[in-house]
């Protein structure tokens, strides 16, 4: 084991050398360990002398990258302790113990230490303990802790939320209290907290329903808090019930599907308005969602690419070609919705109707799932890049350069979705000497 071998390195020139963090929680928990971190008394410098292949990838705060013989990049980082504070940047100097540097980490689950070595174990704050009861403690005065770095407070609703832990009453009121300040924090360490909770838990709604009851989603999702108790009428789910359903039914692995998931709702509150029978509907929340999941993906500072796609897919959520449509149809809507969205537009909508269940899910979905996959392996033409001609056959036939060309082409496509056999060379120079206006 490559962690145990830098371990021993550093052992056999006189120096501690312990794993720390996320990954010693997880083999502790039973889960497979990931990015092993190891702290050891060596100071930044000792480090590079010991090891022939480093990284100098954090040396102003003790840390050194060094490259275990399975060419893995371990972080080796000096004990630390924290001399000052300020929410969410401190002064660190570096420590002579151990127990100094697992004094300044968050929850007493992430501060224990294991030796690979020799399997020894050390727990100065209970952290086993808590793993055992299913128990999340801050490690020394929850309140203080919150105030160090406030990330905290989204961190241990995530952790709570993933592990299946209840967060004990002292901790839970410090973070609570604590959500007033959570505008400190920068949109980019939010967005990477939400995606944390959306890509690597399977059941994310327990962390969203913490989130809920914390104040957490009113604070940084107004939007989305909007939806909580929004129903069509008494006796339905109301809406964040169905949207944390809906992000479940979603797999952690298509994060921006569950994105969607998680705004596709938040058009409703200004959409809603009373139907004949004394209930709500909501006409056209889909196109205001799409604006608002806009605004929210742009405050989160999310990648235009994602921001997009996200707000694309809560405006086009129910944008799906009628069961009975024929196979022309469902090429068009394949046009009009392009390939990579058409297969997250039917994630989504999959996952819809298995939060809704009895209560209305669409059992035409997948018959409609099938048909567009039907249509999908006959390779149809979708854009004017696929005709059988383009713009140096239209030249050949004698036509001057020009928008026109432009019009001619999409009059072919839309004739060639119609009828896929007529996408032939001859076939098609035939129809625009033929039937063409001005052509």
């Amino acid at each position: 084991m490559a962690v145990a071998d830098i371990c021993r390195r550093l052992r056999e020139r006189g120096h501690q050398a312990w794993a720390v963090g996320g990954a010693v929680r997880d083999a502790l928990l039973g889960r497979r360990g990931e990015d092993w971190d190891l702290a050891t008394d060596a100071r930044p410098e000792r480090v590079r002398a010991i090891f022939r292949r480093t990284v100098p990838i954090g040396i102003e705060h003790g840390t050194v990258g060094v490259f275990g013989r399975d060419n893995t990049l371990y972080e080796v980082t000096t004990f630390r302790r924290d001399v000052e504070t300020f929410g969410r940047r401190a002064v660190v100097a570096f420590a002579e113990t151990l127990e100094d540097d697992l004094g300044r980490r968050d929850f007493t689950i992430n501060a224990i230490a294991w030796d690979p070595v020799t399997g020894e174990t050390r727990d100065p704050f209970g952290g086993l303990a808590d793993l055992r009861a299913h128990r999340l403690r801050t490690v020394g005065e929850p309140a203080a802790r919150m105030a160090e770095d406030y990330l905290r407070v989204l961190r241990a609703l995530r952790f709570a939320g993933h592990y299946g832990l209840e967060v004990e009453p002292a901790t839970w009121a410090a973070l609570r209290d604590a959500v007033p300040q959570l505008d400190v924090l920068s949109p980019e360490r939010i967005r990477e907290e939400l995606t944390k909770v959306l890509g690597k838990t399977r059941a994310a709604s327990v962390t969203l329903r913490l989130y809920e009851s914390s104040g957490v989603l009113a604070r940084l999702l107004p939007e989305v808090a909007a939806t909580v108790g929004l129903r069509a009428r008494e006796e339905e789910p109301d809406a964040w019930t169905l949207t944390t359903g809906a992000v479940d039914a979603a797999t952690p692995a298509r994060v921006l599907v569950r994105l969607a998931a998680l705004f596709h709702a938040v058009g409703m509150p200004s959409a809603r308005t009373r139907d004949l029978r004394g209930g709500w509907r909501f006409v056209g929340h889909e196109a205001i969602g799409g604006r608002v999941a806009l605004e929210i993906m742009q405050r989160l500072r999310a990648s235009n690419a994602d921001t997009e796609r996200v707000a694309t897919l809560v405006t086009r959520q129910s944008f799906l070609f009628p069961p009975d449509a024929p196979d022309a149809g469902v090429r068009r809507w394949l046009r009009d919705v392009g390939l990579t969205l058409m297969r997250d537009l039917f994630r989504l909508r999959i996952a819809h109707w298995r939060a809704t269940g009895a209560a209305g899910g669409d059992l035409d979905l997948l018959a409609r799932w099938r048909k567009a996959h039907a249509v999908l392996l006959t390779h149809p033409v979708l854009a004017v890049d696929g005709l059988a001609i383009g713009g140096d056959d239209l030249r050949a036939l004698g036509l001057p350069p020009g928008p026109r060309y432009g019009e001619i082409l999409r009059d072919l496509l839309e004739r060639v979705i119609e009828a896929p056999a007529l996408n032939d060379a001859a076939t098609l120079r035939a129809i625009v000497q033929r039937d063409l206006p001005g052509a």
